[in-house]
């Protein structure tokens, strides 16, 4: 293509996608406009049009009389996305890796090949959720998916559940149970509280719940939940485990088989830095026991384990039937995004985000503002909170920062809106530079935004 912009007759549509405009968020640049233009004029100036004139013609005639809904003009402009840094709790930014991986050639969701990928996905789910469970897969969809998966398979109606709320993700678990016509109980803590061992074997002899749900990373709040020790109290009072890493897998230890958690799941957008869509979950022996022993079918069948158990391969046939079409796509990144973490390692994961963390904190501290979580060794690693600073409006700080920094970061969510504002540094994202860009953009908010005298 010549350097002025123009199309030559030897250029092509590859040459033409390669040379692009970088999807950004500006508008599309003249010169671009002008190329398509261009072909558009070469293509009718082709004999091929000569030839079928008269049968386009009707065509376009039959079109014009059936297609009462004109195509909306948003539909006729290229594609465009800003390049923003997402400094919030999820999704992160995704490693140039991953999106590469997002861009192979599609293949078929039942080919032998395809089955190949879903059995590596599993094998790097056991990894990073250190199980050795058989019943490990990943689920097509959000965090959410796996959280009603987890609780459709091994709860039935009228059945007692126990929630620890303490933001956001015990309220949405809580919710899901009652919907699906379980006997909720629930133990609750303002955003960011904390239950002793003590606590929940209490609450669990009071109401015998056939499943207790915790949360590890509680990112509405930004608080780490301790672990040890609940496995066991669950354990003694025949109960199940289930535990939400939604946001710290990656980020914090955690130790399915060890910590004796029986239902584990996390989603793909955050420390594991691939795209939103994906969902692993893994079950041991004491949750699948449950789980295929039911009076009573699931109330979803997309998410009915039986099925989805013989979609992965966890069930022991040797013929995966057809049950959905999986996110072929979303599972070549889920793929490359364990890979990374695989290569890189948990155990250097988990310190590098607790070092880039205390980098973040020490840098918070000294521009005046106050962490929310003052225990720091209950801080989640992956999305720091801090309190409102006093005087300002959230709001104004978190739009200023995303229209002078091209930077999201968020306020609080459920519980804690108009309590905290949230920094996410995970994953790709989780590095010392960042943490500057990040305290630069707060400190130029601090500095411009509106504070008031009282």
């Amino acid at each position: 293509m010549a350097e002025s912009g123009m199309l030559g007759e030897a250029d092509d549509i590859s040459s033409i996608i390669r040379a692009s405009p970088p999807v950004s968020h500006r508008k599309t640049p003249l010169w671009w406009s002008v190329l398509l233009a261009q072909q558009a004029a070469a293509a009718l100036d082709s004999p091929l049009v000569g030839k079928s004139a008269s049968v386009m013609q009707r065509m376009d005639h039959r079109s014009m009389s059936s297609v009462t809904i004109p195509p909306p003009a948003c539909m006729l402009r290229p594609l465009e996305v800003p390049m923003r840094y997402l400094f919030g709790p999820g999704p992160s930014n995704v490693p140039p890796r991953v999106l590469a991986s997002g861009s192979r050639p599609i293949i078929g969701h039942l080919h032998p090949e395809m089955y190949e990928i879903m059995n590596d996905i599993k094998k790097g789910i056991q990894y990073a959720f250190q199980t050795e469970n058989n019943m490990t897969i990943a689920m097509s969809g959000s965090g959410h998916a796996a959280m009603e998966c987890a609780v459709f398979n091994v709860v039935e109606p009228g059945e007692s559940v126990l929630v620890a709320v303490n933001g956001i993700w015990g309220e949405r678990v809580a919710e899901i149970a009652e919907r699906m016509g379980a006997n909720v109980h629930t133990i609750v803590k303002a955003p960011g509280g904390y239950y002793t061992k003590e606590e929940i074997e209490q609450a669990i002899e009071k109401h015998k719940p056939v499943l207790f749900f915790l949360t590890h990373g509680e990112s509405s709040a930004g608080l780490c939940h301790p672990v040890d020790g609940i496995g066991d109290i669950c354990r003694k009072n025949n109960c199940l485990f289930l535990v939400d890493t939604v946001a710290s897998l990656g980020a914090a230890p955690i130790f399915m088989d060890k910590q004796k958690i029986d239902i584990l799941y996390t989603g793909s957008q955050k420390a594991l830095n691939a795209p939103p869509g994906t969902a692993p979950i893994s079950f041991n022996d004491r949750a699948c026991y449950k789980m295929f022993n039911r009076k009573t079918k699931p109330i979803s069948y997309l998410f009915d384990m039986t099925h989805l158990s013989n979609y992965w391969g966890c069930d022991g046939n040797t013929v995966r039937a057809y049950h959905h079409t999986g996110p072929v796509s979303g599972f070549f990144a889920l793929r490359e995004s364990l890979a990374i973490l695989a290569e890189k390692g948990l155990e250097e994961s988990w310190r590098k985000h607790k070092e880039v963390a205390a980098y973040l904190y020490k840098g918070l501290e000294d521009l005046g503002l106050k962490l929310f979580i003052p225990d720091r060794d209950l801080r989640l690693p992956s999305v720091t909170t801090i309190a409102i600073p006093e005087g300002y409006d959230w709001r104004e700080m978190l739009g200023y920062i995303m229209k002078h920094h091209q930077m999201e970061m968020t306020g609080g969510l459920g519980p804690s809106i108009g309590m905290v504002m949230r920094i996410g540094l995970m994953g790709y994202n989780c590095e010392k530079t960042n943490a500057d860009k990040a305290l630069h953009a707060l400190a130029d908010a601090l500095k411009n935004c509106k504070k008031s005298k009282a």
